[in-house]
Parts: C-alpha cells; structure tokens; sequence
C-alpha cells in the first residue's frame, strides 16, 4: 500500500527504508534531495539573522560546556561514508555543524510541510526537522544531547514557534494542486488512498473530511487546520454503540504492538524495548493499577486523521500532559548498534540505523511528550483504563479535549495530536479479559472508532 506518491516505484534496495507511518519518504534519496534543496536555498541565500529563539538556541548551545560540546561532536560522529556523508550522486547535501543546522532551522520555519512527490522528489511529508535530525539523533552525542533537559526545554520553545507559524494563513499555502501541495493530483490520490482503506469505501476527499471543496484551500484557515480535519459523523462509525463489551478504536492508526503482562517498571531503553508502565503513565499514582497490562499500541500515518476519541464509554478520571523529549531515539540505533530484536535491519557495526527514530515506538511511550487520559469505563469488566498519545518528533503538542470528572460517550473526541508523527497506546489492568485486537502487519489503518477488541463478561 502506497503511503507517498512514489513509493511504488522501484526503489534500489540499498537506498529503500522501512518508516512506520510513512513521515520519511521510503527512498532515501528523496531525503537526502529534499535536504540539498533547503541547504543550497540557505548557502545562496547568504548570512540572515536568526529568529529569536533560535537566537536563544545558539546562546544555550554557546553559553553551556556540555551543550557546546554535544552540539559540535553529534555532527563529528556521523560515519564519513555513504550514505551519511553524501547523495546517491555524489554531491555532498549533508549539513556538518551547529551553526549551519540553525541556519537551516530559520529557513524552514518559513514554510509549512509540503507534500512529498517521489516521482519529481520534492517536497518533505510532516517532519522536516527530523529530516535534519535524522543521522545527528542517533550518534552517541545527539543521544546525549537531545534527553538533556535543557535542550528539550528549548526545543519545546522552537516547536511551539514553529506551531504559531503553522496556525498561519500563510502556512495554508501548501494546501493547494501544484506538485508540492497536498491537494495535488497525486497527494489528493494518496490521501484518499490510505482513507478509504479501512472500510474498502471509495469516498472522495469531502465525502470524509469537513471542507469545502469549492473554497480556497478546501476551507482550511491554515496548515494545523488541515492536519487536524474533522471527520463527517457518518465517515466513520462506532463501533456496537450499546455494547459496552466491545471497544473502539481511538485513533485511526496502524497496528504496532500488542503486549501482554506489561511490568511496572521495566529497561525501555534495550533493543526489545519493553513497556515500563509507570514511565508510560507519568509516573502518576494510578500507575500502580497497572502492573502486569495488556498494552495496545498503534502509530499514525502522516496521511490520517489525528483527533482521539474515547475507546468506552465511561468517566475522566485524570487528563494530563507529560512533557518530555522530542528527538530522543535509542542508543541501539547509533554506530554500535545492531538489529532491533523483531525487525528486518541491514545495520552493521559502526553504521547508523537508517530507520531513524519511528521504529523506536516503544521507548518513546516513556520518554516523549505525551498526553496521559485515565478513563474509568461504564464496563465493571473493565474498570479503570488508560489512554496515551505520544507526541513523536515535531508532533509533540498533545491537546486534551476533556476534563476530570466529565463523562464520555464511545466515540466521543478526547483530544488531537498537532503538527506531525505520532502514536497511541490503550492499557488494559491485568485481570481485564480483553482480546480480539488487529493482528501487528495489518497493511491497513484500523478505522476510528471501529472495533479494536473486546472484553468478556464476567
């Protein structure tokens, strides 16, 4: 199945990579053109004065020693061969130290995420700081550097920048037919593609999505308006409304990850990368309830739909935000890494998993920003739950849509993920007999609001 225009096309095996959710092009040559383009923009553009917080962010890296450090060895310590160092065509596109990454950062924060057009290569999808980040994040300084506190403070800021740009009209300008807009012929295909997928519909795109399609940019006021479109009521329905032993889906999203006995405590950091459910919860008091879930995880298409809805019916009983990092990825990706335990990898000692950071799932669900919901359900079977949505990458603002104490039908919304990539967790107390989830490799999103699994009555 096609998640960017282009990715059926043939791809060389050394320059194909696997990328839950589709937010990297699967041609990583795509990567490294779209990566040129915004360099050689930047180096004949010639010197321009940094916005201020990035401003901010050269002082911090400059103003601390163990920050100066990490920032200028993270570019040190990329492999100087192929395919880190240069293109498939030989030019070397690839950004090599801190002041020229900031560089770059002002001018991407003058656009939005365009659409990404394989067949021409250009454009990026959703994250174009991770396609900065991509190589940096995984060497041992840029592990270092991006779970220090003091970074993820000020990434926090720069992202939140960035957010008020994407809430623009300006940003809107990606929203339209040209080969860069996500209403071009082939990301109109595409979009509706992985839409119509779940329910084997053939919907257009305004039979789904709340737009107008004779309106300028479909309706939509800005690019985070069009990343977080609202579906029509009957584009997707719940599942067994008046059946309180069958749970919805709460995001329309791909299966990753089903696990059973998930311990309380437990090494997230490790290529297995287990749940540790007390991390996973914020290290809340409820967190206890826990020990021993059945967690569900699933991650989220850069093409779908990224509002929330309740999984049961029942009553808030805590919603909060856990801040966190926001380009943290595992050490067992970096140049002494191997494979991850489960998956297809060409990593060799000494190399960088090219992968990045989306088949780091389970690690992000303790580490990154995220948004915690305690739910406790109408069902006695199933008593108290969680829900978590776990901001990745850019996507890392997380809005509750709910509060403690308000009482929530199936299928209502609870929240949204804005910006970029993302994944979602539904824990389950040990003793709860639910079963009957999508088996991980399903090719399609399991819909929204449809049924994910099911509990047993006792």
């Amino acid at each position: 199945m096609v998640h960017q225009h282009g990715d059926e096309h043939d791809i060389p095996q050394e320059h194909r990579v696997q990328r839950h959710g589709a937010w990297l092009p699967a041609d990583h040559r795509i990567q490294h053109e779209w990566l040129k383009t915004q360099i050689d923009h930047v180096d004949k553009g010639g010197k321009k004065e940094l916005i201020p917080v990035l401003q901010d962010f050269k002082k911090l890296i400059e103003g601390d020693s163990r920050i100066y450090m990490y920032f200028n060895q993270m570019w040190e310590e990329i492999p100087l061969k192929k395919p880190y160092n240069k293109d498939p065509t030989g030019t070397k596109r690839q950004i090599r130290d801190y002041r020229h990454m900031l560089a770059v950062l002002n001018h991407i924060f003058t656009q939005a995420p365009q659409w990404t057009d394989a067949a021409f290569g250009v454009g990026m999808v959703g994250v174009p700081m991770v396609g900065i980040f991509d190589y940096v994040m995984a060497t041992p300084s840029g592990h270092a550097a991006f779970l220090d506190p003091e970074v993820n403070k000020m990434m926090k800021r720069i992202l939140n920048e960035w957010g008020k740009f994407l809430k623009s009209p300006k940003s809107a300008e990606v929203l339209a037919s040209h080969k860069q807009g996500w209403f071009s012929e082939h990301g109109l295909k595409d979009l509706m593609e992985v839409a119509n997928a779940p329910l084997r519909t053939s919907h257009r795109f305004e039979d789904i999505y709340v737009c107008d399609p004779s309106a300028k940019h479909y309706g939509f006021t800005s690019w985070d308006d069009f990343f977080t479109r609202q579906l029509r009521e009957n584009a997707r329905p719940v599942a067994s409304p008046d059946d309180d032993s069958v749970v919805a889906n709460a995001c329309e999203s791909k299966v990753y990850n089903v696990a059973r006995n998930a311990k309380l405590r437990d090494r997230f950091w490790i290529k297995a990368q287990p749940y540790s459910v007390l991390d996973m919860l914020g290290h809340d008091p409820l967190a206890a309830q826990f020990d021993g879930a059945t967690v569900y995880q699933a991650f989220l298409s850069a093409l779908s739909y990224h509002r929330w809805h309740s999984p049961v019916s029942g009553r808030i009983v805590r919603a909060f935000v856990k801040d966190g990092t926001y380009f943290s990825e595992p050490l067992f990706e970096g140049p002494a890494g191997g494979y991850v335990e489960g998956e297809r990898s060409t990593q060799k000692p000494g190399e960088i998993d090219t992968r990045g950071i989306s088949v780091a799932q389970g690690y992000l669900t303790a580490l990154a920003t995220r948004a915690v919901i305690f739910i406790q359900a109408d069902n006695p079977a199933i008593g108290l739950m969680a829900f978590v949505g776990v901001g990745m990458d850019e996507v890392s603002t997380c809005e509750i849509t709910v509060q403690q104490g308000q009482s929530v039908r199936k299928g209502d919304q609870i929240g949204m993920f804005h910006f970029g990539g993302s994944s979602h967790c539904l824990l389950f107390r040990a003793g709860v007999p639910v079963d009957g989830f999508p088996t991980p490799g399903r090719e399609e999103n399991v819909p929204v609001r449809g049924q994910v699994a099911v509990v047993k009555r006792r």
